[in-house]
């Protein structure tokens, strides 16, 4: 029996857990780099085989830098209801609690959160160990987005939950300490799947695509492409009053599920962009998602960033797609969120054709230049986040972190790159292949110190 193309080749689960402590290092790692790398990834346990890449159970790894060394590496499951087997539907409704805890990871206030869309957030400690549900004291009664913005300005952390039923959107703002301090549902909103949005400066913006709720989709992600879903975004005004006050405007159809940056331009327009797929694309990652028969190409073989630029007085969008290179998992320098940016960073695939490869990806949205960091035959890197050097004075004055899963050595890597030139700086030698995932986030000391766990 042919094994789903999530379980093999980069996807292949680890089978258990482990610590390693005391990592080989390549290079000089720049001493502020003091913290966690901490990434998530869908990983099912040993004689688990899900419907869906996305149903795979949570599993975080951590890797830990201080003072110039790697101390440790250390991988652990999300222990949430789902991971022994907890059904997400009940005779009651959805058990927000039975996740599968693997977009994300983040920290805000002082927690440390594992992410899903569909459910509630969990609290690790900060070796990893699962807390919990977290629910906000009781006042997070919706799911929550794999995709919360930090407001670089203000520590406030805005995040949504979405819902194929009604209401579906309400929209939460959580302060720096992690208290919720309002939400709004938000109407007009469809059962259009809402993967990440946008915050900027001004507003908030929402992405609603082709991909729209599916019962008739049972591959446990009830989802799929349909001509019928308009393709929009929405436009909020940030505040308490702002739900009462959104726009939509139509969009040409595709799928986005990773915003890069929103932002108010010089002329008080708001230009969005983002990795988008057209039908087809959508078609090619659905089919290696549930392992369907024929499904020729990996993920992302059409995905090309797309910029909108929304006129709020004209009330008119343009739209076009930038380039021309498969990438995904676009990142940025966190403190120019909601701003202008210059640069942003993503993750090169194979378009459709099998040509091309995987990269990292450096964008200088003023000249237009792109470089690309190649990092070998049989080598896929993951998110590369960015951490800002010590006293930064530049926007990409920083390094990119990145966890490369090596098929040719059965091994994997962090390597460091300056954010400048891309070049590698240092490379740290993990002790275990670490699978393919999604999301992760750089935590620095400063943010756990005080925390909770």
């Amino acid at each position: 029996m042919t094994r789903k193309p999530f379980l093999t080749g980069h996807y292949e689960p680890a089978v258990d857990e482990i610590t390693a402590a005391g990592l080989t290092v390549e290079g000089a790692l720049p001493p502020e780099l003091t913290g966690r790398l901490i990434r998530n990834s869908h990983n099912p346990k040993p004689g688990v085989t899900p419907a869906h890449w996305f149903k795979g159970s949570g599993m975080v790894h951590g890797i830990r830098l201080r003072d110039g060394r790697a101390e440790w590496y250390r991988n652990r499951w999300v222990h949430t209801p789902a991971l022994d087997g907890a059904p997400y539907m009940t005779e009651h409704g959805p058990d927000l609690t039975a996740s599968t805890a693997g977009t994300h990871v983040i920290e805000h206030g002082g927690r440390l959160l594992a992410l899903c869309e569909a459910n509630l957030p969990f609290e690790l400690t900060r070796d990893l160990d699962t807390v919990g549900a977290h629910d906000f004291g009781g006042k997070l009664r919706t799911a929550m987005t794999a995709h919360p913005k930090t407001d670089p300005a203000t520590g406030e952390l805005h995040f949504f939950g979405s819902s194929p039923f009604p209401p579906h959107l309400t929209y939460h703002v959580a302060d720096a300490r992690g208290e919720i301090t309002h939400s709004a549902e938000i109407p007009g909103a469809t059962a259009s799947l809402k993967h990440d949005f946008a915050v900027t400066r001004r507003h908030v913006v929402f992405i609603e695509g082709n991909v729209t709720f599916d019962p008739a989709e049972h591959s446990g992600i009830p989802y799929g492409w349909s001509d019928d879903q308009p393709a929009r975004i929405g436009v909020m005004p940030r505040g308490p009053e702002g739900a009462r006050h959104i726009r939509w405007f139509p969009i040409e159809p595709g799928s986005m599920l990773h915003a890069a940056n929103a932002y108010e331009d010089g002329r008080g327009r708001i230009v969005l962009e983002g990795p988008t797929v057209d039908r087809e694309g959508f078609r090619l990652s659905w089919n290696w998602w549930v392992g369907a028969p024929g499904r020729g190409t990996e993920p992302n073989a059409r995905s090309y960033t797309r910029r909108w630029v929304l006129d709020l007085t004209a009330g008119r969008v343009d739209e076009q797609v930038i380039d021309d290179l498969a990438v995904e998992f676009p990142t940025l320098n966190e403190e120019y969120l909601g701003a202008e940016h210059r640069y942003q960073y993503a993750v090169s695939f194979p378009d459709q054709n099998g040509l091309g490869g995987y990269g990292v990806v450096k964008y200088d949205r003023t000249t237009g230049a792109r470089q690309i960091h190649e990092v070998g035959d049989a080598r896929l890197p993951g998110e590369a986040v960015f951490v800002p050097a010590a006293g930064a004075t530049g926007e990409d004055d920083g390094y990119l972190l990145t966890v490369v899963s090596d098929l040719k050595q059965d091994a994997a890597q962090l390597l460091v790159l300056d954010a400048a030139g891309l070049d590698r700086i240092a490379t740290v030698h993990l002790p275990r292949r670490v699978t393919a995932g999604i999301h992760g986030s750089w935590i620095p000391d400063t943010a756990l110190d005080g925390s909770r766990t």
